[in-house]
């Protein structure tokens, strides 16, 4: 948003409500309300001709005014100066100057020679910005002090801003009524209240919410406190030609009134609603019945239309196709059905667009994870932790085994040596001999001769 006071200003008429160290005002007026570039800046005058003498200067908030340069100062964008008033002086910045500010005295009909365009005195001396600065800050609590005045006046009235002006002697009052005001006691109780000259201007609630500023609906800065200049009347007529919903709520913006941005497009729908045929107080007559207008939609030039018999069946109809049927209703001609006279519009492919590992890269779903597996019933478990581990056991015997074969298999072509002695009965003294042979020192190898078991002599 605009600063409240020209950015305020500093020494040497620097702006001082910037971060920009004074750097804000040289070609576009900064962060003031309603700047004009000057995209003429950069061109030098031809020779023998001499630049403008009117220069646009700014005051608080939106309020612009043209002043003649008499003295053939060297103004700048941005500079503080001393212009003429009624009484004295007051102070301002410079927001224009060169040949744009002929195309502004165009574009708002003022003459250039005209007697209301008032002097430029000097450029603003120290002892001028600080009573300037002075002025400012008493700004806010005039403003709470008359309001209070005007309510124990019992005036239906709202003061929403004051100005004071650059020499402390006059200040101005902005109001906002809907009924015509008699503040002739408030005049004289603010006169007496601050010592000065009062003067009272009403405006619109347009007006009030460009001086004041704030975000709109759209995320946006109001277009009044930024670049909007005209304030043109708007009517419910736009939101119904733009096919908008009459919702005061939606409609409405900051200062109450319809939004001025239902005007910017509107210009753009009356072209595009002359291609549709009136159909106020017209019905199509077919043989199965007569039809009404339900809706329309101006960018895909459909209409809508719905039998009296049957509200609920919308039947889609291209603008052509509506002006064929009232063509043959005017020649007393009836088509069997809408239907018929309808054409569909194809509805087009929807084309899915697949990801292709071009580069050799890995699929999207890379980083996904992987569904997790239900875990099983417990009553499904075996209760005998051994038999968990039977399945394992049996798994790693299974493939040890063809190992063990193949070793076998190896084995069986080498000799196998029966040399060892057969066992001896141990001979205990005092106790039978034990005659049992030993089963582990079975020969393998039935061919050979067995072993005798007896006791030697």
């Amino acid at each position: 948003m605009g600063c409240g006071s020209g950015c305020g200003t500093g020494t040497n008429g620097i702006p001082a409500g910037c971060n920009d160290n004074g750097s804000c005002g040289t070609s576009t007026g900064g962060c003031n309300k309603l700047n004009v570039f000057d995209w003429l800046g950069n061109m030098n005058m031809p020779e023998g001709q001499k630049a403008f003498d009117i220069i646009e200067v700014r005051f608080k908030n939106s309020r612009k005014e043209f002043y003649r340069n008499v003295n053939n100062l060297t103004l700048n964008v941005g500079d503080a100066i001393a212009v003429e008033a009624s009484p004295g002086h007051d102070m301002g910045l410079v927001s224009l100057t060169g040949e744009l500010v002929r195309l502004q005295l165009k574009k708002k009909n003022i003459s250039f020679d005209s007697e209301e365009i008032k002097k430029i005195y000097r450029k603003a001396k120290q002892g001028d910005l600080d009573k300037w600065k002075e002025a400012q800050n008493l700004e806010v609590d005039t403003m709470y002090k008359a309001r209070t005045i005007a309510l124990k006046l019992n005036l239906q009235m709202k003061l929403s801003d004051v100005e004071f002006q650059g020499d402390k002697s006059k200040a101005i009052f902005y109001y906002t009524a809907e009924a015509r005001v008699d503040f002739r006691e408030l005049i004289k109780g603010l006169a007496d209240e601050f010592k000065v000259r009062i003067e009272m201007r009403q405006i619109g609630a347009r007006q009030e919410a460009s001086r004041l500023g704030g975000i709109g609906s759209c995320g946006r800065e109001l277009c009044c406190s930024t670049w909007l200049t005209d304030f043109r009347t708007v009517t419910t007529s736009a939101a119904r030609y733009q096919q908008l919903s009459l919702n005061p709520s939606k409609l409405a913006g900051q200062c109450g009134k319809l939004k001025c941005c239902l005007n910017y497009e509107l210009d753009s729908y009356l072209d595009a609603l002359k291609e549709f045929p009136d159909m106020e107080n017209k019905r199509l007559i077919t043989k199965k019945g007569e039809a009404f207008l339900q809706k329309t939609d101006i960018f895909k030039r459909m209409m809508w239309f719905s039998y009296k018999h049957d509200t609920s069946v919308f039947i889609p109809m291209k603008v052509d196709k509506v002006k064929e049927v009232l063509d043959q209703n005017a020649k007393d001609e009836q088509p069997d059905d809408l239907i018929s006279a309808v054409v569909f519009v194809e509805k087009a492919k929807i084309v899915e667009h697949s990801y292709e590992n071009v580069v050799g890269q890995d699929s999207l779903t890379r980083f996904d994870k992987s569904a997790r597996q239900k875990p099983q019933n417990r009553n499904n478990k075996p209760h005998n932790k051994n038999a968990q581990n039977k399945p394992q056991q049996n798994q790693n015997q299974n493939q040890n085994k063809p190992a063990q074969n193949k070793q076998q298999g190896a084995g069986q072509n080498k000799p196998k040596h029966h040399n060892k002695p057969p066992n001896k009965p141990n001979h205990k003294p005092g106790g039978n001999t034990n005659t049992k042979p030993n089963n582990n020192n079975k020969p393998t190898n039935d061919n050979k001769p067995k072993n005798d078991n007896n006791d030697p002599k």
